[in-house]
């Protein structure tokens, strides 16, 4: 028999990504939209009573304010996620050392669940336990891993790093625009960069790029929609 050599076999796989890659989507997404409406928002409700810098300093606030608040956020939310695991890692930590025999079973039994014959979950449940049980409980009864850990600060500071660019676009087109057409020149260049990131962050997410681009644009449309027209009620009643 002529033995077949095996080729290595390389997979890319973007699940590892999900932990910051969620944070950072969701704080670039927030830093347009939240700015932009408040741009828009402001620039609708002062009609023309408001230069530029009124409009800028306005953004600018709203800047700074959305990146501490994403950051903060982010930081208490996923802290919570964090010691919740660490809750349920302890107490399976007790559990495997008060009753191993059962733990055994209930590791076996999930392996059987998956469809595995019962003597063979038990011998594999056997062998992941005497490498390191606590990993194997973790991940197959838990579902808790090392790539879909929580991880607070790396959680917050991306949420608020990519806040602030997403931010920074729609202050730059305060700066590049004439007042009187500033609200059409934020408004389309602000859903050209909410329709790039849901292409992008779809792209490293291995998701339909399509489908994202469109469902972050549509809600962007909708929320600086809203505060405009707020915002030109607002202005016409005061």
């Amino acid at each position: 028999m002529v033995a077949i050599p095996m080729r290595r076999h390389s997979e890319r796989h973007r699940v590892s990504r999900i932990g910051w890659l969620r944070a950072a989507v969701l704080g670039a997404n927030d830093g347009i939209v939240s700015t932009a409406s408040l741009i828009v928002g402001v620039a609708a409700a002062s009609a023309a009573s408001a230069g530029i810098q009124d409009v800028l300093i306005a953004g600018t606030a709203g800047l700074v304010a959305g990146a501490m608040s994403m950051a903060a956020g982010e930081y208490v939310s996923v802290s919570s996620q964090a010691d919740t695991e660490e809750a349920d890692l302890a107490r399976e930590r007790a559990e495997l050392l008060s009753q191993p025999a059962f733990e055994r079973e209930e590791l076996a039994q999930v392996y059987v669940r998956r469809g595995v014959e019962l003597e063979l979950a038990r011998k594999v449940a056997d062998q992941l336990a005497a490498k390191d049980a606590l990993a194997a409980h973790a991940q197959d009864e838990l579902g808790i891993s090392e790539i879909t850990t929580a991880r607070p600060i790396q959680a917050a500071m991306a949420s608020a790093a990519t806040f602030s660019v997403g931010a920074a676009l729609p202050l730059l087109m305060v700066v590049v625009s004439p007042r009187p057409i500033l609200i059409p020149v934020v408004v389309v260049a602000s859903l050209a960069f909410l329709a790039l990131l849901g292409a992008v962050g779809a792209r490293a997410g291995g998701a339909d790029i399509i489908k994202a681009t469109i469902r972050v644009t549509f809600w962007g449309a909708l929320a600086m929609a809203l505060t405009a027209g707020i915002g030109a009620l607002v202005g016409t009643t005061v």
